[in-house]
């Protein structure tokens, strides 16, 4: 039954990438780059500040959403999951290095795009007389498009996420912890829904709490994994560092001749790196699929620019820094320097030849080169299950904020039984459907958020000048204040 039902899903999602996610992805991406003049250019600087001037692993409750560090770190820690790790290493096997040169060129688009979500996430959220916050896509939808369509394409948005990132996404992440632990403990598949009981009673704790519960744990949270798995990045890079320009070289070489690594014709090894770079960046950066804005609209910020820059660096982190480190380790000791993927095809017409290697143990066996294979599989599992887990985290509040939009606030506890459930089956499943499954029902979140994000291209125009207008406030009302300090002085 899974077999089959994997062979449906799979013909489906080919289609939808190679022919809509692709171009919607690329297309949206440019398309926000020209009209906000390349905001993730211009205003990167100002993102940087935004994120690491007022970061703080104790933000403390806000009364009331969240400070915009804790909606980063809430949206990072969506981010920054299964798609860094297995993820690269499934778009490298498939698509060959020339994948990540792709996903590069997805996320710095991407940047562009998060800039809207997050913005406009901000300029339609609803802050009610308790102070909660409510935002996300549903609302930007619907202020796009008035009466029935917009309520049609709002509903559909919402069951898509909450399927999406409440239940199927959940999945992935559960079935990565139980693959990279079980290989790392020695603990048989049949034994798999051990790790899944232990997994879903961990989410269960914190899912039953409030999004000052979340804040709390993704503030802390964030900021330590992505510094360890960094951390033992770098140790393996600076192991291999001949083979760095060899790798890079691969990446750029093979983003435009991967027939010549992966097999196959020119262009059907041209489109399977193209297409594998665009799937799993949305799957990893998730700049486009509508996902990030629900903690964007969270955050307590001056205005909506802001949290706009503050979001780009989101795509920036997962993507050029904490995806690239994947990729440097998994390319420079398994393909660079005589590495075994790299002086054989490894695919004949999408077959794969090498069958030791898939996408849930390439990093621990590319890791495995240096730290040695107990200690590599120790390492990428522990660095996994926190990615994994905070993803899990995010994704469940995201859905449980459309469940409310479609349900109001009865049957919450229901949903979150449901998806206790979904992430213990993650840990028992087939890893090829799981990740179809949520591949599929990712891609139904991205089209109605993308034509209301195109829709409102306008809305996201202004707010860049307004953000623009307040930045010269700020600074004429600091030099005036500066001069007027200055004055005071001279005349005592």
């Amino acid at each position: 039954m899974q077999a089959a039902l994997l062979n449906v899903v799979a013909t489906v999602n080919k289609y939808l990438t190679d022919y809509v996610l692709i171009f919607l992805l690329i297309g949206v991406g440019l398309y926000f780059t020209i009209r906000t003049r390349f905001v993730q250019v211009r205003c990167f600087g100002e993102g940087m500040k935004n994120v690491f001037g007022k970061l703080s692993l104790k933000g403390g409750s806000q009364g009331g959403g969240l400070s915009s560090f804790q909606a980063l770190a809430t949206a990072i820690a969506a981010q920054v999951g299964t798609g860094n790790i297995v993820g690269a290493c499934g778009a490298i096997l498939i698509g060959g290095p020339g994948a990540i040169f792709w996903m590069w060129v997805i996320a710095f688009l991407g940047m562009a795009t998060i800039y809207a979500e997050a913005t406009l996430a901000q300029k339609t959220r609803v802050v009610n007389e308790d102070g909660t916050v409510e935002g996300g896509p549903v609302y930007y939808i619907k202020t796009a498009f008035k009466g029935g369509f917009g309520k049609f394409l709002a509903v559909f948005f919402a069951i898509a996420t909450m399927l999406a990132l409440g239940f199927m996404g959940t999945m992935v992440q559960s079935n990565s912890i139980a693959g990279t632990m079980g290989t790392a403990v020695g603990l048989g598949e049949n034994l798999y829904w051990i790790i899944g009981i232990v997994v879903a009673l961990l989410a269960g704790l914190v899912f039953l709490g409030n999004v000052d519960r979340l804040a709390s744990v993704t503030e802390k949270l964030v900021p330590v994994m992505a510094a360890l798995y960094i951390l033992g990045s770098l140790v393996v890079i600076f192991a291999r560092v001949q083979y760095i320009p060899e790798t890079f070289g691969m990446i750029f070489k093979y983003a435009f001749t991967p027939n010549a690594l992966i097999g196959g014709g020119i262009g059907y090894a041209l489109k399977s790196a193209i297409s594998q770079g665009a799937k799993r960046g949305l799957f990893s950066n998730e700049a486009g699929m509508g996902s990030t804005p629900h903690a964007h609209a969270q955050a307590n910020v001056k205005n909506a620019h802001e949290q706009g820059t503050t979001a780009m660096i989101g795509v920036f982190i997962d993507t050029f820094i904490v995806l690239t480190m994947t990729a440097l380790v998994v390319i420079s000791t398994l393909y660079a320097g005589n590495g075994e993927l790299g002086n054989t095809l490894s695919y004949a017409n999408g077959s794969l030849i090498l069958s030791n290697y898939n996408k849930a143990n390439l990093a621990q066996m590319a890791f495995g080169e240096v730290f040695g294979p107990t200690f590599g599989n120790i390492f990428v599992a522990v660095c996994l299950f926190f990615f994994a887990f905070s993803t899990i985290l995010s994704w469940n509040f995201f859905g449980k904020i459309n469940f409310q939009y479609l349900f109001k606030k009865k049957g919450t506890v229901v949903y979150t039984a449901i998806a206790i459930v979904f992430v213990f089956l993650g840990s028992i499943f087939s890893n090829d459907l799981v990740w179809e499954l949520t591949d599929f029902f990712n891609y139904l979140m991205v089209l109605p958020n993308v034509i209301a994000l195109i829709a409102l291209g306008k809305l996201v125009v202004d707010a860049t000048k307004e953000g623009k207008a307040a930045k010269e406030a700020a600074r004429v009302s600091a030099a005036v204040a500066e001069e007027s300090a200055k004055e005071e002085a001279a005349a005592e």
